[in-house]
Protein backbone atom coordinates (compact mmCIF):
# COMPACT_ATOMS: atom_id res chain seq x y z
CA UNK A 1 0.00 0.00 0.00
CA UNK A 2 1.12 3.22 -1.17
CA UNK A 3 1.55 6.19 1.86
CA UNK A 4 -0.56 8.82 2.19
CA UNK A 5 2.11 11.30 3.04
CA UNK A 6 1.67 13.04 -0.14
CA UNK A 7 -1.19 14.29 -1.70
CA UNK A 8 -2.02 13.12 -5.11
CA UNK A 9 -4.53 15.38 -6.23
CA UNK A 10 -4.68 19.24 -6.59
CA UNK A 11 -7.90 21.40 -6.22
CA UNK A 12 -7.87 21.61 -9.89
CA UNK A 13 -7.72 18.03 -10.40
CA UNK A 14 -11.32 17.74 -8.49
CA UNK A 15 -12.02 21.29 -9.77
CA UNK A 16 -11.55 19.73 -13.53
CA UNK A 17 -14.15 16.61 -12.47
CA UNK A 18 -16.91 18.71 -10.74
CA UNK A 19 -17.03 21.07 -13.55
CA UNK A 20 -17.10 18.32 -16.08
CA UNK A 21 -20.40 16.78 -14.20
CA UNK A 22 -21.49 20.81 -13.92
CA UNK A 23 -21.47 20.76 -17.59
CA UNK A 24 -23.31 17.59 -18.26
CA UNK A 25 -26.25 17.78 -16.01
CA UNK A 26 -28.64 20.34 -14.83
CA UNK A 27 -28.90 18.86 -11.61
CA UNK A 28 -27.41 20.24 -8.24
CA UNK A 29 -27.21 17.97 -5.79
CA UNK A 30 -27.25 18.81 -2.25
CA UNK A 31 -27.33 15.22 -0.73
CA UNK A 32 -24.85 12.32 -1.72
CA UNK A 33 -25.13 8.63 -1.20
CA UNK A 34 -22.63 6.20 -0.82
CA UNK A 35 -23.97 2.84 -1.68
CA UNK A 36 -22.01 -0.37 0.28
CA UNK A 37 -22.05 -3.40 -1.11
CA UNK A 38 -25.36 -4.90 -2.84
CA UNK A 39 -26.59 -1.68 -1.41
CA UNK A 40 -26.81 0.16 -5.30
CA UNK A 41 -30.80 -0.05 -5.59
CA UNK A 42 -31.09 3.31 -3.43
CA UNK A 43 -30.03 4.56 -6.81
CA UNK A 44 -33.07 3.05 -8.88
CA UNK A 45 -35.62 5.39 -6.34
CA UNK A 46 -34.03 8.35 -7.52
CA UNK A 47 -36.71 10.24 -10.60
CA UNK A 48 -35.00 11.86 -13.52
CA UNK A 49 -32.18 9.40 -13.84
CA UNK A 50 -29.10 10.79 -14.97
CA UNK A 51 -26.55 8.12 -15.58
CA UNK A 52 -22.54 8.59 -16.02
CA UNK A 53 -20.46 5.28 -15.66
CA UNK A 54 -16.95 6.20 -13.62
CA UNK A 55 -14.91 5.30 -16.88
CA UNK A 56 -16.58 8.15 -18.40
CA UNK A 57 -15.88 10.73 -15.87
CA UNK A 58 -12.30 12.84 -15.97
CA UNK A 59 -10.16 11.46 -13.22
CA UNK A 60 -12.82 9.22 -11.30
CA UNK A 61 -11.69 5.64 -10.07
CA UNK A 62 -13.09 2.71 -11.27
CA UNK A 63 -15.09 0.13 -9.24
CA UNK A 64 -13.71 -3.67 -9.62
CA UNK A 65 -16.38 -5.45 -6.65
CA UNK A 66 -18.75 -7.59 -7.09
CA UNK A 67 -22.37 -5.67 -5.98
CA UNK A 68 -20.84 -2.60 -7.00
CA UNK A 69 -22.22 -0.97 -10.46
CA UNK A 70 -19.33 1.59 -10.82
CA UNK A 71 -21.26 4.48 -12.20
CA UNK A 72 -22.42 8.09 -10.73
CA UNK A 73 -26.46 8.71 -10.85
CA UNK A 74 -28.03 12.18 -10.08
CA UNK A 75 -31.79 12.39 -9.38
CA UNK A 76 -34.32 13.49 -7.51
CA UNK A 77 -35.73 11.25 -4.22
CA UNK A 78 -38.98 12.68 -2.73
CA UNK A 79 -38.14 16.01 -4.76
CA UNK A 80 -34.82 16.31 -2.91
CA UNK A 81 -31.93 16.49 -5.73
CA UNK A 82 -29.06 13.49 -5.02
CA UNK A 83 -26.13 12.33 -6.78
CA UNK A 84 -25.78 8.44 -5.55
CA UNK A 85 -22.52 6.24 -6.05
CA UNK A 86 -23.28 2.45 -7.64
CA UNK A 87 -20.25 1.40 -5.67
CA UNK A 88 -17.32 3.12 -3.81
CA UNK A 89 -13.71 2.36 -3.81
CA UNK A 90 -11.83 0.32 -1.70
CA UNK A 91 -8.20 -0.25 -0.17
CA UNK A 92 -8.17 -3.70 -1.41
CA UNK A 93 -8.68 -2.73 -5.04
CA UNK A 94 -5.56 -1.79 -4.76
CA UNK A 95 -5.95 2.28 -4.65
CA UNK A 96 -4.51 4.82 -2.46
CA UNK A 97 -6.42 6.53 0.06
CA UNK A 98 -6.52 9.48 -1.97
CA UNK A 99 -8.44 7.43 -5.26
CA UNK A 100 -10.82 6.20 -1.96
CA UNK A 101 -11.90 9.53 -1.15
CA UNK A 102 -11.59 11.30 -4.36
CA UNK A 103 -15.11 11.33 -4.67
CA UNK A 104 -16.36 13.37 -1.56
CA UNK A 105 -14.12 16.32 -2.52
CA UNK A 106 -15.83 16.42 -6.08
CA UNK A 107 -19.50 16.02 -3.99
CA UNK A 108 -18.29 19.18 -2.17
CA UNK A 109 -17.41 21.19 -5.23
CA UNK A 110 -21.08 20.07 -6.56
CA UNK A 111 -22.40 22.02 -3.71
CA UNK A 112 -23.49 18.79 -1.54
CA UNK A 113 -24.17 19.60 2.38
CA UNK A 114 -25.00 16.15 3.48
CA UNK A 115 -23.38 12.51 2.77
CA UNK A 116 -25.30 9.58 3.64
CA UNK A 117 -23.42 6.48 3.80
CA UNK A 118 -24.02 2.62 3.62
CA UNK A 119 -21.98 -0.72 3.75
CA UNK A 120 -22.32 -4.23 4.58
CA UNK A 121 -20.60 -4.77 7.99
CA UNK A 122 -19.81 -7.68 9.92
CA UNK A 123 -21.54 -7.89 13.70
CA UNK A 124 -19.46 -8.22 17.22
CA UNK A 125 -21.26 -7.12 19.02
CA UNK A 126 -23.40 -10.08 20.62
CA UNK A 127 -26.48 -8.80 20.60
CA UNK A 128 -27.48 -8.13 17.01
CA UNK A 129 -28.49 -10.17 14.70
CA UNK A 130 -28.07 -10.81 10.81
CA UNK A 131 -30.13 -8.45 9.06
CA UNK A 132 -29.93 -5.77 11.75
CA UNK A 133 -29.51 -1.98 10.33
CA UNK A 134 -27.25 -0.01 12.74
CA UNK A 135 -26.54 3.90 12.79
CA UNK A 136 -23.07 4.45 12.91
CA UNK A 137 -22.15 6.81 15.98
CA UNK A 138 -18.35 6.26 15.90
CA UNK A 139 -16.16 4.52 14.39
CA UNK A 140 -12.27 3.12 14.95
CA UNK A 141 -9.96 4.17 12.11
CA UNK A 142 -7.45 1.14 12.15
CA UNK A 143 -5.56 2.15 8.88
CA UNK A 144 -5.50 5.31 10.03
CA UNK A 145 -3.12 4.17 13.31
CA UNK A 146 -0.78 3.04 10.80
CA UNK A 147 -0.69 6.52 8.75
CA UNK A 148 -3.23 6.19 6.53
CA UNK A 149 -5.45 9.29 6.72
CA UNK A 150 -6.66 11.14 3.46
CA UNK A 151 -5.60 14.24 5.01
CA UNK A 152 -2.02 13.46 5.82
CA UNK A 153 0.13 15.83 3.75
CA UNK A 154 -0.42 19.46 2.47
CA UNK A 155 -3.65 20.99 3.73
CA UNK A 156 -5.78 22.98 1.68
CA UNK A 157 -7.59 25.41 3.61
CA UNK A 158 -10.46 25.73 0.74
CA UNK A 159 -11.36 22.18 1.34
CA UNK A 160 -10.98 22.88 5.12
CA UNK A 161 -8.94 23.25 8.63
CA UNK A 162 -5.43 21.52 8.73
CA UNK A 163 -6.61 20.01 12.22
CA UNK A 164 -10.68 18.56 12.09
CA UNK A 165 -12.49 17.32 14.83
CA UNK A 166 -13.56 13.98 14.40
CA UNK A 167 -15.70 13.58 17.82
CA UNK A 168 -18.91 14.61 16.00
CA UNK A 169 -18.47 12.64 12.83
CA UNK A 170 -21.49 11.59 12.34
CA UNK A 171 -24.55 13.68 12.68
CA UNK A 172 -26.42 13.42 16.00
CA UNK A 173 -29.71 14.74 14.94
CA UNK A 174 -29.73 12.93 11.74
CA UNK A 175 -29.52 9.85 13.97
CA UNK A 176 -32.27 11.10 15.67
CA UNK A 177 -34.39 11.72 13.05
CA UNK A 178 -33.58 8.31 11.77
CA UNK A 179 -34.83 6.32 15.01
CA UNK A 180 -38.16 8.61 14.72
CA UNK A 181 -38.24 7.50 11.30
CA UNK A 182 -37.39 3.85 11.78
CA UNK A 183 -39.93 3.46 14.61
CA UNK A 184 -43.11 4.87 12.10
CA UNK A 185 -42.12 2.44 9.38
CA UNK A 186 -41.84 -1.01 11.93
CA UNK A 187 -37.71 -1.09 12.10
CA UNK A 188 -37.35 0.11 15.19
CA UNK A 189 -36.83 -3.57 16.31
CA UNK A 190 -34.26 -4.61 14.66
CA UNK A 191 -32.33 -0.73 14.17
CA UNK A 192 -29.20 -0.41 16.19
CA UNK A 193 -26.99 2.36 16.84
CA UNK A 194 -23.08 1.40 17.52
CA UNK A 195 -20.00 2.38 16.42
CA UNK A 196 -17.91 1.21 13.29
CA UNK A 197 -14.53 0.04 12.82
CA UNK A 198 -12.32 -0.46 9.60
CA UNK A 199 -9.85 -2.22 8.55
CA UNK A 200 -8.09 -2.09 5.20
CA UNK A 201 -9.38 -5.77 4.16
CA UNK A 202 -9.57 -7.89 1.75
CA UNK A 203 -9.87 -10.61 4.19
CA UNK A 204 -12.39 -11.62 6.87
CA UNK A 205 -11.38 -11.26 10.15
CA UNK A 206 -9.29 -13.80 12.19
CA UNK A 207 -10.96 -14.98 15.45
CA UNK A 208 -8.59 -13.35 17.57
CA UNK A 209 -8.84 -10.68 15.38
CA UNK A 210 -12.64 -10.36 15.68
CA UNK A 211 -12.02 -10.57 19.48
CA UNK A 212 -9.41 -7.99 19.97
CA UNK A 213 -12.30 -5.39 18.10
CA UNK A 214 -14.77 -6.33 20.43
CA UNK A 215 -12.65 -5.53 23.64
CA UNK A 216 -11.63 -2.36 21.56
CA UNK A 217 -15.28 -1.38 21.88
CA UNK A 218 -16.44 -1.85 18.13
CA UNK A 219 -19.81 -3.07 17.15
CA UNK A 220 -19.42 -3.50 14.04
CA UNK A 221 -16.03 -4.34 11.85
CA UNK A 222 -16.00 -3.47 7.49
CA UNK A 223 -13.85 -2.92 4.50
CA UNK A 224 -14.79 0.95 4.23
CA UNK A 225 -16.37 4.48 5.14
CA UNK A 226 -14.40 5.29 7.57
CA UNK A 227 -11.61 7.32 5.21
CA UNK A 228 -14.87 8.89 3.32
CA UNK A 229 -16.30 10.39 6.52
CA UNK A 230 -12.83 11.70 7.38
CA UNK A 231 -12.89 13.88 4.23
CA UNK A 232 -16.73 14.74 4.44
CA UNK A 233 -16.57 16.36 8.05
CA UNK A 234 -12.99 17.50 6.69
CA UNK A 235 -15.13 19.48 3.82
CA UNK A 236 -18.27 20.89 6.90
CA UNK A 237 -20.59 18.10 5.30
CA UNK A 238 -23.07 16.47 7.73
CA UNK A 239 -22.72 12.48 7.59
CA UNK A 240 -25.15 9.68 8.58
CA UNK A 241 -23.70 6.50 8.16
CA UNK A 242 -25.67 3.22 8.00
CA UNK A 243 -24.42 -0.60 8.88
CA UNK A 244 -26.52 -3.25 7.69
CA UNK A 245 -25.52 -6.61 9.21
CA UNK A 246 -24.86 -9.13 7.05
CA UNK A 247 -23.06 -11.72 9.22
CA UNK A 248 -21.92 -12.44 12.29
CA UNK A 249 -17.96 -12.32 13.16
CA UNK A 250 -16.81 -15.88 14.20
CA UNK A 251 -15.37 -15.72 17.68
CA UNK A 252 -15.39 -19.36 18.63
CA UNK A 253 -12.67 -21.63 17.78
CA UNK A 254 -15.25 -24.79 17.61
CA UNK A 255 -16.97 -22.63 14.77
CA UNK A 256 -17.16 -24.10 11.29
CA UNK A 257 -18.84 -20.96 10.36
CA UNK A 258 -17.09 -18.76 7.63
CA UNK A 259 -17.94 -15.24 6.32
CA UNK A 260 -17.99 -14.98 2.84
CA UNK A 261 -19.00 -12.47 0.48
CA UNK A 262 -21.86 -14.21 -1.23
CA UNK A 263 -23.68 -14.41 1.88
CA UNK A 264 -22.73 -10.75 2.70
CA UNK A 265 -24.60 -10.08 -0.87
CA UNK A 266 -27.67 -12.78 0.09
CA UNK A 267 -28.49 -10.56 3.53
CA UNK A 268 -28.78 -7.33 1.41
CA UNK A 269 -31.46 -8.69 -0.69
CA UNK A 270 -33.67 -9.42 1.95
CA UNK A 271 -32.96 -5.80 3.91
CA UNK A 272 -32.73 -3.82 1.44
CA UNK A 273 -36.09 -2.49 0.83
CA UNK A 274 -35.99 -1.52 4.50
CA UNK A 275 -32.77 0.16 4.46
CA UNK A 276 -34.04 2.27 1.05
CA UNK A 277 -37.53 3.14 2.58
CA UNK A 278 -35.44 4.52 5.79
CA UNK A 279 -32.96 6.67 3.70
CA UNK A 280 -35.68 8.03 1.34
CA UNK A 281 -37.70 9.15 4.62
CA UNK A 282 -34.81 10.39 5.87
CA UNK A 283 -33.98 12.52 2.92
CA UNK A 284 -37.70 14.34 3.08
CA UNK A 285 -36.86 15.29 6.26
CA UNK A 286 -33.20 16.92 6.70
Amino acid sequence: MSSSSTCRYSYDEYKKTADWLLDQTKQRPTVAIICGSGLGGLADLLEDKEVFPYADIPLFPTSTVPGHAGQLVFGKMQGRVCVCMQGRFHFYEGYDIQKVTYPVRVFFMLGVKTLIVTNAAGGLNGSYCVGDIMLIKDHINMPGFSGQNPLCGHNDERFGTRFPCMSDAYDRDMRALAKQIAEEQGCGGFLREGVYCMLAGPTYETIAESRFLQTLGADAVGMSTVPEVVVARHCGLNVLGVSLITNMAVMDYESTVKANHAEVLETTQHRTHDLERLVSNLITKI
